[in-house]
């Protein structure tokens, strides 16, 4: 992240099924909204009343685009943390226009209200691993690494 650059995090539900396209060049960028409403408990009536709910327009890039788009749909209650941006546009007739949005760095399904069976996905191209997570289904370190507990 950038000095300067807005984090946030925003814990609602898609509005709609996210939208997968592709740029020219092959990359995977999906959109969707999230929704986040507000609650609070007036005393008074002894009920929850919702407030006014908030739209947040996101976009997400390549693998995590592919993700999201295989994984979450209208409705699922989310956890997503990214950067907000604000996009400035002039209409055809003349009138300046602007608008925030979340550019996703990362997001999952919240577990308040729900489970969830994660998978993890092979990358085509991994990373190489430090010794310490190289641990085995046996428990056993893996070839070259100490034999001590993983640091968690």
């Amino acid at each position: 992240m950038s000095v300067g650059e807005t984090p946030i995090t925003i814990v609602g539900n898609l509005a709609a099924d996210p939208e997968l396209r592709f740029t020219p060049s092959g990359a995977a960028m999906v959109k969707f909204s999230v929704a986040s409403t507000p609650r609070s408990y007036d005393k008074t009536s002894g009920q929850w009343q919702d407030g006014t709910a908030m739209f947040l327009r996101c976009t997400a890039w390549r693998d995590l685009a592919n993700h999201v788009a295989d994984t979450l749909a209208k409705g699922t209650r989310v956890v997503v943390t990214g950067r907000l941006r604000q996009h400035n546009w002039q209409t055809p007739e003349g009138e300046n226009r602007s608008m925030l949005a979340l550019e996703v760095d990362d997001i999952g399904p919240s577990l308040r209200f729900a489970t969830a069976k994660v998978e993890r996905v092979q990358r085509a191209n991994p990373a190489p691993a430090s010794t310490w997570d190289q641990w085995t289904s046996s428990g056993q370190a893996a070839p070259g690494a100490a034999p001590e507990e993983p640091p968690f």
